[in-house]
C-alpha cells in the first residue's frame, strides 16, 4: 500500500513582508493613493487689497483680500489641487445676513476675480450665515432659537447670488432641515439646473471648529450650536440626514468633521453610491501643526497618514487646510 506523505511547507507559509521590502514594491502594491486633485483648500476672504492677515491658531494660513486670492488661486491651480471653496468675511454683519446674498458681497466679489483670472479652477462656495449674522448663529434668530424654515430663504438667496457670480458648486453648510430642496428650488427657478449641490449633510456639532471660529470671525455670541448641528454620538442619525439630502436633490455629500468620523465616512461609502467628501477640519489641522511644531511628531509624515486615513475610509475628494503642501510632496 503507498503511503502519502504530504510535503513539509517552511515557516511561515505566507510572508506579508515580501511586499514592504523596499519603496517601489510597496508603492506597486499600495492599496489608497493620494493625488493633487483629490483637495480642496478653504480660502477665508476679507474686505481690502494686499491684506494677509495671520490666523493664530491655523499658521500660516490668513485671512486675505480679493486680489490675494486670486493669487493663492493661481498657486491652487498650478499645484493641480482639485479646487477652493470660499469663505467670507464681509464688512459689516446685521441679523438679517444680508452680506451673505448680497449680489455685491464678498465671496460673491472674490468669484467673479478668480473666475476671470483662473478659469479653471473649481470654485465652491460655502452657503451659510454664520459669517453674516451679527450674532454669529446659522439662521434668523426667533424667539431665542435659529428658525428653520425662514432661514432657508436666506440660504436660496445666498446659493443663486453664487452661482450668478459663476460658482460652480454651492455646499450649505447651515443644517437646517429642507435647505437642499429650497436651494435646488432656488437654482433651478433662476436658470442654474446644472450648478451641483455639494451637501455638508453630516455636520456634527464639534470642538474641533475653534479654530475655524477664529479664521471666519463666527463664534456664536450666545448659546450654542446643537440644536442644529449633530449630536457627536449619533451613527445612525447621520445615515438619515444623508439620505434625506440625497431625496432632496443633492449631488454631493459630506461628513464633517473627518479624524473623529471615520467610521461614519466609511458607513456612508458604502451605503451612498454619490461622491463623497470629507472636511479635515481647522482643530484636526491645528492639532497636527502645534505637535509638529513642538517636535513631538513628524509634520510630513502625520499630514499624509492622516490624509491617507479620510481616503482610505472612502472620501473622493478632502476639504483640507494641507492641500498645498501636501500636493507639493506629491509632485
Amino acid at each position: 500500500m503507498r503511503v502519502y506523505n504530504p510535503v513539509e511547507m517552511p515557516f511561515p507559509v505566507h510572508r506579508p513582508r515580501r511586499l514592504r521590502s523596499s519603496e517601489a514594491m510597496r508603492r506597486l502594491v499600495r492599496e489608497t493613493s493620494l493625488q493633487p486633485s483629490n483637495f480642496v483648500l478653504p480660502l477665508f476672504v476679507c474686505p481690502g487689497e494686499g491684506v494677509r492677515r495671520p490666523i493664530s491658531s491655523m499658521p500660516p494660513h490668513c485671512q486675505i483680500s480679493v486680489d490675494v486670492a486670486v493669487e493663492e488661486c493661481r498657486e491652487v491651480y498650478s499645484l493641480g489641487i482639485g479646487g477652493v471653496i470660499l469663505f467670507g468675511l464681509p464688512e459689516t454683519k446685521d441679523e438679517e445676513a444680508s452680506g451673505g446674498y448680497d449680489p455685491n458681497g464678498i465671496v460673491q466679489r472674490a468669484i467673479r476675480a478668480i473666475k476671470r483670472e483662473v478659469p479653471g479652477l473649481l470654485v465652491i462656495t460655502d452657503v451659510c450665515n454664520c459669517e453674516y449674522t451679527s450674532h454669529g448663529h446659522c439662521g434668523k434668530i426667533v424667539n431665542g432659537d435659529v428658525d428653520n424654515d425662514s432661514t432657508l430663504e436666506w440660504l436660496s438667496a445666498a446659493a443663486v447670488t453664487h452661482a450668478q457670480a459663476g460658482a460652480d458648486i454651492v455646499a450649505p453648510s447651515d443644517m437646517m432641515d429642507g435647505r437642499v430642496a429650497a436651494i435646488r428650488q432656488a437654482l433651478d427657478a433662476k436658470g442654474f439646473s446644472n450648478t451641483p449641490i455639494l451637501s455638508y449633510a453630516a455636520k456634527f456639532a464639534s470642538v474641533f471648529y475653534g479654530p475655524f471660529r477664529e479664521a471666519a470671525e463666527s463664534t456664536p455670541q450666545f448659546g450654542d450650536r446643537r440644536s442644529y448641528q449633530m449630536d457627536p454620538a449619533n451613527a445612525r442619525e447621520a445615515m438619515r440626514e444623508i439620505e434625506l439630502d440625497l431625496e432632496e436633490g443633492a449631488d454631493m455629500i459630506m461628513v464633517k468633521p473627518a479624524l473623529a468620523y471615520l467610521d461614519l465616512i466609511r458607513e456612508a461609502r458604502v451605503r451612498f453610491d454619490v461622491p463623497l467628501s470629507a472636511y479635515q477640519v481647522s482643530g484636526e489641522y491645528a492639532m497636527i501643526i502645534a505637535a509638529a511644531d513642538r517636535g513631538w511628531i513628524d509634520y510630513d509624515r502625520a499630514m499624509m497618514e492622516s490624509l491617507t486615513s479620510i481616503k482610505r475610509a472612502g472620501a473622493d475628494f478632502i476639504l483640507t487646510y494641507f492641500a498645498k503642501p501636501a500636493a507639493r510632496l506629491l509632485g
